[in-house]
């Protein structure tokens, strides 16, 4: 009997969903602390675990539960962290008291980390390689707008209703798309179809690398949070780390496929992502200081001022996927790159509204870009069979940088002027433009590739869960095309 793909459009609204449900979960939470302390009567250091502690919990199982994915199928764990992260925030907005609302946004982050890289994982089952670009675009747009209404929504929220409230955004989409996820798990795919990835269900999980693994990244953002002092996470990490990588030289079934981990495209697609998010969320920081502290302007004056930036990611996405279809990769992340860089460096010298508006404008732009081109590489190129862990270390970098960034503008703040980390990360942005050279170039320049699979409206051997199948052309083909 004929397989069936799952449905594009409900697997795209569905990986919407959850990447604005994170999206928006962080930002109102951001704005809500302040009340939050106060209400509770909790202190500065209970308050940023509330950050820290999901920070922690997720960067430590991302790359474990897109494995489970790959295993059990990306839309069962995709609605048990839907339906999780919902209950989750449903308890917070009943807390009683700080210590609960740390436990919950740990439990809150255990269910982060099992629905984000689903949301990646889904759309390469359901998409063909070849138009993923637009499905990636649409994505990375919709996370824009959540941050971008994150911090209006969530004030006008905490001012009006309380702290409790801007918790009670996530129960209904975070239901709703769980309790479809779940059913149309059920939905009639063909004798022998399951929901799960053919190759990688009868692999061993690798629990002793998971656990290695989560001990070296939880303990890494626990010292970046804790910087510039150095706490008992920073040798515990170094020594998981090497642990991790000894142990998976030496396993038959490692935690990060030799395919993944062994591509040069994979590999720089996540080093820019480390990069660009740490740039961004660095001189975001930054910039807060900057525009209140040695501007004197306001809180309203200096988020309407920084507006561009988020209308020019939520544009630069759509523009993105033209621009892969038409350069490819890497001409489009390099010069994406370059703008971050330059939007950077306009902002360490502006102090005139319409240079701070180009200078915001041009990081929106640049990060937008290199979000969709560097996140479709990385979903692109790895096999479907390992799209989950690909999505999982995808997520990572996108954890991992911001946490990079603030830590390292905080460091430089305290050590000269408050705008140096502003020159210092536009620099860094600019030296990754080495690495943008093992990412794939565009379909002009590729060699010719043999055909692979069946024609397009035929089966999904290509897109599905059965990528052990398609042979060694495959990955000739993965690794020109974009």
């Amino acid at each position: 009997m004929k397989r069936s793909r799952p449905s594009p459009p409900l697997t795209l609204a569905s990986s919407v969903a959850g990447a604005m449900v994170v999206a928006l979960d962080g930002t109102v939470l951001t704005v809500a602390q302040p009340t939050l302390r106060r209400d509770l009567g909790a202190s500065f250091t209970q308050v940023q675990w509330t950050s820290t502690g999901y920070l922690v919990a997720v960067a430590g199982l991302l790359v474990f539960a897109g494995r489970l994915g790959d295993r059990y199928g990306h839309r069962r764990t995709f609605a048990l962290g839907m339906l999780g992260f919902g209950a989750a925030s449903a308890g917070i907005a009943l807390a009683p008291d700080i210590g609960w609302v740390i436990v919950l946004r740990i439990a809150q982050g255990v269910f982060g980390a099992l629905l984000q890289p689903a949301t990646l994982g889904m759309l390469r089952a359901a998409y063909p390689p070849e138009r993923l670009r637009t499905p990636i675009a649409v994505r990375t747009a919709s996370i824009g707008v959540a941050a971008a209404a994150g911090p209006v929504v969530g004030g006008a929220l905490a001012t009006e209703f309380g702290w409790r409230s801007v918790f009670l955004l996530n129960i209904v989409p975070a239901l709703v798309f769980g309790l479809l996820a779940l059913a149309s798990r059920n939905r009639p795919e063909g004798r022998g179809r399951r929901d799960r990835s053919g190759p990688a269900a009868g692999v061993p999980l690798d629990l002793p690398g998971a656990l290695l693994l989560a001990v070296a990244l939880a303990c890494l953002v626990h010292t970046l949070v804790t910087l510039p002092g150095l706490t008992w996470s920073a040798p515990v990490a170094l020594l998981a780390g090497a642990a991790f990588v000894r142990h998976e030289r030496r396993t038959g079934s490692p935690l990060l496929p030799p395919e993944v981990v062994g591509s040069r495209a994979v590999g720089g697609a996540l080093g820019v992502l480390v990069i660009a998010s740490a740039a961004l969320n660095g001189g975001l920081l930054t910039c807060v200081y900057v525009l209140q502290d040695d501007l004197g302007l306001t809180p309203l004056r200096s988020a309407l001022l920084s507006l561009p930036l988020a209308v020019l990611l939520v544009a630069a996405a759509p523009a993105s996927a033209v621009l892969l279809r038409r350069s490819g990769a890497r001409a489009t992340v390099a010069g994406a790159m370059v703008v971050l860089a330059a939007g950077l460096l306009v902002l360490a010298r502006a102090s005139a509204p319409v240079a701070l508006c180009a200078g915001f404008a041009l990081v929106g732009a640049g990060f937008g870009t290199v979000m969709v081109a560097a996140t479709h590489v990385v979903v692109r190129q790895a096999p479907a069979e390992s799209a989950g862990v690909a999505g999982g270390l995808q997520q990572t970098a996108m954890n991992v940088g911001p946490v990079l960034g603030v830590a390292s503008a905080t460091v430089l703040m305290d050590l000269g002027a408050t705008r140096s980390p502003l020159v210092v990360l536009a620099f860094v942005a600019a030296a990754v433009l080495p690495v943008c050279r093992a990412l794939p170039g565009g379909s002009r320049t590729a060699p010719a590739a043999p055909p692979v699979g069946p024609p397009a409206g035929g089966s999904d051997a290509t897109h599905t869960d059965h990528g052990a199948e398609r042979g060694p052309h495959t990955r000739s083909l993965r690794d020109h095309e974009v």
